[in-house]
């Protein structure tokens, strides 16, 4: 197991580790820091959680020279939220070192005039961090000059996919020198990423860090049932009956998002909402709310959340099973992290017991519940009547040899008995034969006299 001193980067880099509190790399880290560090062309496949963004932040930000007066590295991230991480995560960093390192981050929803006249007025950032749309705003004004970056990295390359964003990276990426390194970051590599990684990676290294577990087992995984049941008012309840501290409840479009808090929001709940659609100014407003406890319930799409990281859920509710399994990782992870104990409900359909069963291919186990008089309670296993029908067909092979079939008991003699009177029959029907034939015989003679 290496440790971070065998990474041998500059005193203030281990300085900023310490007063993170991190004590020895994760596997992500121990695999690609060194790869970094060489200067080597990287795709990083692992999941939310892994420590990635430390990977790429620790080996860059000790390359910088901070006497220089440009950029040096540019970071995407799909996300305003997912920039705002990396963006403080790389400032922190950057407090430690001798000599000044300038971190920016540029992502809408913000002053672009404002940010576009500090440029132009100041020094170029040495680490530039943001939203792919932005960053290319910047570059389009000529205000923000990315020719001198040596370092370039992609993170979330799957979502940024999703969300439609990949043109503006790859018209980011057509502007930056032939030679640098690039560094993609990815829980999954879709096909349709592979000509953009094809287009400006030479010769990548690529390490796919595979999860030890799926889910954290400090999480219980509950299913519920819905059939009967009206999905909202199930939610309501499992809100209230549950009584969690702060609760993500999870659908697959903006629009049950909508028709979910809109219906808890009639019961008397406060509920904030996270979606595509909610403008960039409100989204914010709302996440620094949510941050602070002003909620304790948010109802949020994938996309949309995917890449918001709120300390100290307690229970995640998926109101219907993503399409992509991908997601139902990504929403149960948001709780039981840090050692922490935490609850996922997942409610499904007759329709779904395909995806259920994929899901727990995954090694997810489902505890069965319903709520029962006001309590969630456990209940039967939906696969019982299978399992039932199974072992009626199947006999325990453990217990073959021990059954054996019952026999009626015999009183003493019984078998000789009718021994006795199965001869006396025989001899009978013997007599009769030997008489009917005497009396044919005498027939006969007499015919023959006459």
């Amino acid at each position: 197991m290496r440790t971070f001193e065998s990474f041998n980067f500059q005193p203030f880099i281990f300085e900023a580790i310490k007063d993170k509190g991190f004590t020895e790399p994760t596997e992500v880290q121990e695999k690609l820091i060194p790869l970094i560090k060489k200067g080597k062309n990287v795709i990083g496949q692992s999941q939310t959680g892994s420590g990635k963004t430390h990977t790429f932040l620790l080996p860059l930000m000790d390359k910088i020279d901070g006497t220089k007066d440009e950029v040096q590295v540019l970071i995407t991230a799909p996300s305003r939220e997912l920039a705002a991480q990396i963006y403080q995560a790389a400032s922190q960093i950057a407090e430690f070192s001798p000599t000044e390192i300038r971190v920016s981050n540029f992502v809408g929803g913000t002053d672009k005039q404002r940010q576009l006249d500090k440029l132009t007025s100041s020094h170029q950032p040495h680490v530039v961090i943001g939203t792919p749309g932005r960053i290319l705003d910047m570059m389009n004004e000529q205000a923000l000059k990315v020719h001198t970056a040596q370092h370039f990295v992609v993170d979330e390359a799957d979502m940024t996919l999703d969300m439609g964003f990949l043109h503006e990276v790859d018209q980011i990426a057509g502007r930056l020198p032939k030679h640098l390194q690039m560094l993609v970051f990815s829980a999954t590599i879709p096909e349709k990423l592979r000509p953009f990684l094809l287009k400006y990676m030479e010769n990548p290294v690529m390490e796919e860090i595979k999860s030890k577990a799926v889910i954290s087992d400090t999480i219980e995984n509950w299913l519920i049932s819905t059939k009967g049941k009206d999905r909202n008012r199930l939610i309501y309840q499992l809100l209230t009956v549950g009584h969690p501290y702060l609760a993500i409840v999870f659908a697959n479009t903006k629009q049950h998002v909508d028709e979910i808090s809109g219906y808890l929001k009639a019961q008397g709940l406060k509920v904030a909402k996270i979606h595509g659609d909610i403008s960039p100014r409100e989204r914010k407003r709302v996440m620094r709310q949510v941050q602070n406890l002003e909620y304790q319930y948010v109802v949020a799409t994938d996309l949309a959340a995917r890449g918001i990281d709120i300390e100290g859920v307690s229970h995640v509710i998926n109101a219907e099973i993503p399409q992509d399994l991908d997601f139902f990782i990504h929403r149960v992870g948001r709780t039981g992290r840090n050692g922490m104990s935490g609850t996922a409900i997942t409610l499904y359909s007759p329709s779904d017991e395909n995806s259920v069963n994929l899901i727990e291919n995954l090694g997810v186990t489902f505890q069965p519940k319903e709520i029962k008089n006001d309590e969630i309670v456990d209940t039967y296993d939906r696969n019982r009547r299978k399992k039932r029908e199974k072992s009626k067909d199947e006999l325990d092979p453990t217990l073959i040899g021990l059954v054996k079939k019952s026999k009626k008991k015999i009183k003493p003699g019984y078998k000789k008995k009718i021994d006795r009177a199965i001869s006396e029959s025989n001899k009978q029907k013997r007599r009769q034969t030997r008489r009917q034939e005497e009396r044919g015989a005498r027939k006969n003679k007499k015919r023959s006299n006459s």
